[in-house]
């Protein structure tokens, strides 16, 4: 299933767009208000932002500025504003795509897809290592890294969502190998083993890296 971040103030679009994508494998998350869609990226995990740019308290321009400072999630700006340089300034800030408004949903699931094809088979790339996911484990520039089952699943959920910030409340429930009574000291002595199997000096991690009160972010 595809989550989908929706920022629309429109709430008959967002309704209409929820509908429509669920047709597709895509869970839609509708915000109304910027900030608390920018709130619950520390909570949440999404695959994609579908943002429009006319927004209350926000314009979406500045929304789209701080995801791309936040997070490598893919961005498509979906906006009945016109004007050529608003299109240009979103791409420069980082948006993925711009899909101008009315359009017709279909094409919306055709980018959807095509942007997440792209994205996904890309090679995992930070600070000039080399990561990739294997049914059988994780390289690293290649060689297969040692990793228990529970560092594997931890290491991957933390690959697929580079750049993000991940809480341990989610990786609790996203990592099979960690028991929920005991979540808290396990993540960390997880995240602690990883850093000595792939940080270049476990001591002064460059990788993974532990936001205070927040969680964890490998760097994209």
């Amino acid at each position: 299933m595809i989550k989908i971040l929706l920022i629309e103030d429109d709430l008959e679009i967002a309704d209409l767009l929820t509908q429509y994508l669920s047709r597709y494998q895509m869970e839609v998350i509708s915000y109304t208000h910027p900030q608390s869609a920018l709130n619950s990226l520390s909570i949440e995990s999404y695959d994609l932002v579908l943002l429009d740019l006319t927004l209350p308290d926000m314009d979406g321009l500045d929304v789209c500025k701080i995801l791309r400072e936040r997070s490598s999630i893919p961005i498509i700006i979906s906006s009945a504003r016109s004007d050529l340089g608003d299109k240009v300034i979103a791409l420069e800030l980082g948006a993925d795509d711009y899909l101008p408004k009315p359009y017709e949903p279909r094409e919306l699931v055709a980018r959807i897809q095509s942007l997440l094809r792209r994205v996904n088979g890309k090679t995992l790339q930070t600070s000039n290592e080399t990561f990739r996911i294997e049914e059988n484990g994780i390289l690293k520039e290649g060689e297969l890294l040692p990793l228990t089952r529970a560092e594997f699943e931890l290491l991957s959920l933390l690959l697929k969502h580079r750049g993000q910030i991940i809480s341990r409340d989610f990786i609790a429930n996203n990592v099979e190998s960690i028991q929920w009574e005991s979540s808290e000291r396990s993540i960390d002595v997880l995240i602690s083993r990883i850093r000595q199997k792939i940080e270049p000096n476990p001591k002064h991690p460059t990788l993974i890296r532990s936001i205070r009160g927040m969680g964890y972010q490998f760097i994209k």
